[in-house]
């Protein structure tokens, strides 16, 4: 994290309005969870009320990390898409101060998020029905809810993963409250759970993605949302969408002119309701009216009331909270077992939140951070705090370092504000970190690496978390990175393969397959293929000092920081049946992906334009390629009159798949042409769909590469997404194909002669395929970049 970073983080959270958040969830001991399969699934509007309006404590249940979603920053995708989509929940959860706990751990997890379904029986039969209830279920009995709700419908013509994820939540509800369900949860001291209200959406989860077939069901309860959130002024819906502006790898975040204050809700099973906390428990008075609680709770509730009447008098908060700490201990203690029992998890967590807060009302805001922030086995660092001046008498403060396994530091005793250094050390069998972790929490304590701090204060000893600015993580000495790591490999064109490494000393050695050879000279790496070398995929893994090496994957955004995922390193080789089309020169304008880069390996003579500027006409180029969703660009809606000018002289213009809520009009294409809405209805999720070529002899289907069915073998993920729906008579239809079940569609790939050239559109994810070296798509892309003719 630099300076500005830094600065930026501490001006996004101001002393007095931690202290008022950390206040404000002193006064409810309710627990709402929201369900959803995605990182961007979340109600944040809803959750903002419940946690802000009300108090309550929010958990999103999210069973994916995004991995296999788009990504309109840059070229993240799989592992390290996860990883940032993962920071992207947390940061659009700490927003709204709520928890977050993932039933998924990343693209090796069966429980990932494998593109799109259209059921939840199929995305079932990838994650493990029983495997998903079994996390859920451990989610209810650890968290401890009072009301889940999930954000979709289990109903046709929603995404699969929701389906599932609502079944899943539904399904998890008699099974957490059952004893004989997952019993082996009762050695980890998780008790069975009866979630008390069930709700479900009652509004459609449609729109211009999904078509719930369908209607929502009635309405029992409206939850409003009135006036603004007392500290920051703003409306609750606007605070929500302040938090899904942090999805922003998947163009999250509204400006709504008149945010929403209703949400319609039907609980499952119920009646009409007045408010969602009814027949609830819902503050530490009601608590305290239930039979077997103690006297002291009463107290402590209006303990509470009195320091939060006070923000944001420090002094009187502080008394006031350590009155209420000490009344909770003692209604803690002498209440029966069976209120302990069912309730005993409310009055532990509000301890926590208590002294929390009186930790805030000091003034202890310290920063801790580690120094590098990654370490291999081994190796020594340290982890500055930065104690500030406290508001009240504090020391002397104990620190306790929780670290990664097998990394040691030595707890501290702070006696007076300023910086203090922790010394750290990796042993040299320290394993590496774990890429994911299984939730998080805003109040601190996450993944391994924080800080657990110990003093007395207004005479009550307290403890509280504090997580430093970056985890501590510790990652191989070196990341192998030949470059480039994958080669395409001509049949017809067949000669050494040259690749260079980022580290000349390092020991770094391959072992390639029989037939083939490899030389090293410093970091120059020579690959020679067999003479004949059989058409397929070969791997040829990387090893450092002997042991399975590492590639490490990184990158940099401003939202989330840096982030890093770990993945084999490897050399990897296609051979393939490949020929170039003749005279093309490609401009391609993309959205991050990595679709210039194949193209450049292919040999394809191709310019990657970052920014169009204004006036290009695009001459000297025969074919400009448009990646997915690149239409977004403003620098491409201002050129595309200069687009259509350049097809109508002659060149040939190929789009690939585009949201039609992203950028895509009609007037994007040289004639119209209208993507599917909703996009459901219009995309092929199955990558085994079979493929019929409408028009074998049209020139895109024909040459150089003779496309035919071999071309769609192997393919990852799916098929295609956002489908043309409606066309011009100008275009031509080339390929059909459907879902199992459903009926054809033939928006996959169309093409027209305008003009003197050529539009074609291709919903096909290409992008996808080249990065997983299915061979079709290089034969594909090669020629669908070919001159207009």
């Amino acid at each position: 994290m630099n300076d500005h970073a830094r600065l930026a983080a501490r001006e996004a959270s101001p002393a007095l309005m931690r202290l008022h958040r950390a206040l404000s969830r002193l006064g409810s001991v309710v627990t709402v969870m929201n369900t959803g399969a995605h990182p961007d699934d979340e109600q944040n509007g809803m959750l903002a009320w419940f946690r802000l309006g009300l108090g309550m404590r929010v958990i999103v249940a999210c069973s994916t990390r995004g991995e296999g979603g788009q990504n309109i920053l840059g070229p993240e995708r799989g592992g390290l898409l996860g990883v940032l989509r993962s920071r992207e929940m947390e940061e659009s959860a700490r927003v709204i101060d709520a928890d977050v706990i993932w039933l998924g751990h990343g693209p090796a997890d069966p429980v990932h998020d494998f593109g799109f379904s259209k059921d939840g029986d199929a995305t079932f039969l990838r994650w493990g029905e029983e495997r998903t209830l079994e996390r859920l279920v451990r989610a209810y009995r650890s968290a401890r809810p009072d009301i889940v709700i999930p954000t979709f419908l289990d109903v046709p013509g929603q995404h699969g993963h929701h389906r599932a994820m609502t079944r899943a939540a539904e399904t998890a509800l008699a099974l957490a409250a059952d004893p004989a369900a997952f019993p082996d949860h009762a050695a980890e001291g998780l008790a069975p759970w009866r979630v008390a209200k069930f709700y479900l959406p009652a509004w459609s989860g449609g729109g211009a993605t999904y078509d719930d077939a369908l209607p929502p069901p009635p309405a029992t309860l409206t939850v409003r949302m009135p006036g603004r959130e007392p500290f920051t002024g703003a409306p609750y819906a606007e605070i929500g969408e302040w938090s899904r502006k942090r999805h922003a790898s998947q163009g999250m975040g509204r400006w709504r002119d008149a945010p929403a204050s209703e949400i319609a809700l039907h609980l499952l099973g119920g009646a009409a309701e007045e408010t969602i906390l009814d027949a609830l428990p819902a503050t530490l008075a009601a608590l305290a009216a239930m039979e077997g609680a103690q006297a002291p709770l009463t107290a402590a509730a209006a303990a509470i009331d009195t320091a939060t009447a006070a923000f944001p008098d420090r002094a009187a908060i502080l008394v006031a909270l350590a009155d209420a700490d000490r009344l909770l201990e003692a209604a803690e203690a002498a209440s029966d077992p069976a209120f302990r029992a069912a309730h005993g998890h409310r009055l532990s967590r509000k301890r926590r939140e208590v002294q929390a807060a009186m930790a805030e009302a000091a003034g202890l805001g310290l920063m801790a951070r580690a120094t590098p922030a990654e370490l291999a086995p081994g190796q020594s660092g340290e982890i500055r705090v930065i104690l500030p001046e406290p508001f009240t008498p504090t020391f002397p403060l104990r620190l306790v370092p929780h670290l990664p396994e097998g990394v040691t530091a030595e707890p501290v005793e702070a006696q007076a504000p300023g910086a203090l250094t922790l010394p750290v050390t990796a042993a040299a069998d320290a394993p590496f970190s774990p890429q994911f972790f299984a939730d998080w929490q805003p109040t601190g304590g996450n993944g391994q690496s924080w800080l657990e701090l110990f003093t007395t204060l207004a005479g009550r000893a307290i403890r509280w978390s504090v997580d430093l600015e970056e985890p501590l993580r510790i990652l191989p000495a070196a990341s192998v990175e030949p470059r480039p790591d994958a080669f395409l490999l001509p049949l017809d064109r067949v000669a050494p393969l040259q690749a260079t490494l980022s580290d000349p000393e390092g020991a770094v050695g391959f072992t390639p397959p029989e037939g083939w050879q490899l030389t090293r000279d410093g970091a120059k790496l020579t690959l020679t293929p067999p003479a004949a070398p059989a058409p397929g995929l070969t791997r040829i893994p990387a090893t450092l000092s002997g042991r399975p090496a590492a590639r490490i994957r990184r990158a940099s955004l401003p939202h989330v920081g840096g982030i890093a995922f770990r993945e084999p390193a490897e050399l990897r080789v296609l051979a393939l049946d490949l020929k170039l089309p003749e005279g093309a020169r490609v401009a391609y304008v993309g959205s991050g992906d990595s679709v210039g880069l194949w193209l450049h390996r292919m040999g394809v003579d191709v310019t990657i334009l970052d920014r169009i500027e204004p006036g290009m006409e695009f001459q000297g180029f025969t074919t400009v390629l448009i990646g997915v969703v690149a239409v977004a660009r403003p620098d491409l809606a201002a050129a595309v009159p200069a687009l259509h000018r350049f097809v109508e002289a002659g060149g040939h213009l190929v789009t690939l798949y585009q949201r039609p809520d992203q950028g895509w009009l009609p007037g994007v294409s040289p004639r119209p042409l209208t993507v599917g809405t909703p996009s459901l209805r219009w995309r092929v999720t199955d990558p085994e769909a079979p493929v019929t070529l409408l028009e074998p002899d049209h020139p895109l289907l024909a040459g150089p590469n003779r496309i035919g069915p071999a071309d769609f073998a192997g393919w990852n993920k799916e098929r295609g997404i956002y489908f043309a729906a409606d066309w011009d008579a100008a275009y031509l239809p080339l390929l059909s194909m459907a879902d199992p079940g459903e009926a054809q569609l033939t928006g996959a790939l169309v093409s027209g002669r305008i003009g003197g050239g050529r539009h074609s559109h291709v919903a096909l994810v290409l992008h996808h395929q080249l990065d997983a070296l299915v061979p079709g798509a290089f034969r594909l892309m090669a020629n669908l970049v070919q001159p207009a003719g």
